[in-house]
């Protein structure tokens, strides 16, 4: 029996389904295997690439453990980001984050590991930069809610969607990670 945190509603609460409250991890059980291949979409936004900060995100996600099994330079096409933002279409501030995101390339990756969806969103922190922890990547990088540096799936539902939506599945690698128990799935 898997363990509560595998449950679609109460991992969408922990992992950040309250909008604007605060967002918590939890693993599964540890009488549970812990490897789950779980995927989660990342992309450093126009102002994170502009400021040369990829390596850093990588390296960050790198040193978690995680493992990626996708990447791409793109300038994004305004149909990809439409469907990517479909639900925020009504807000006020949708035709300026469309133009933001347009503006210039994204660096889109497929991060791959335990839990990664949840732990990414807890890597990067909050949107808002001023409600940003330091040691987040927003945290750290972040200069204005609107030039917030980098975009991670909100749940494993969402994940699975935009990973189809930026990639196609031939763009995606899987290949062994033996060196790194964190990330490394069952022989």
């Amino acid at each position: 029996m898997p363990g509560l945190s595998g449950h679609p509603t109460l991992r969408r609460l922990l992992c950040g389904g309250l909008a604007g409250g605060p967002r918590l991890c939890a693993r599964p059980n540890s009488g549970c295997p812990s490897w789950t291949r779980e995927r989660t979409l990342v992309a450093v936004k126009p102002d994170g690439v502009q400021r040369r900060l990829v390596g850093d995100v990588i390296q960050r996600f790198e040193r978690r453990g995680f493992k990626l099994v996708g990447m791409k330079m793109l300038q994004v096409p305004e149909s990809l980001l439409a469907e990517h933002y479909h639900e925020l279409r009504r807000k006020p501030f949708y035709p300026a984050l469309i133009s933001y995101m347009s503006s210039g390339p994204v660096v889109a990756m497929v991060w791959e590991g335990p839990n990664v969806v949840c732990a990414s969103r807890a890597m990067i922190g909050h949107t808002n930069s001023a409600e940003a922890a330091p040691g987040t990547i927003r945290g750290d990088f972040s200069i204005h809610i609107s030039r917030n540096v980098i975009h991670a799936s909100d749940s494993v539902e969402g994940a699975q969607r935009e990973i189809q939506l930026w990639f196609q599945s031939s763009e995606l690698v899987d290949w062994a990670d033996e060196g790194h128990h964190g990330s490394a799935g069952p022989a």
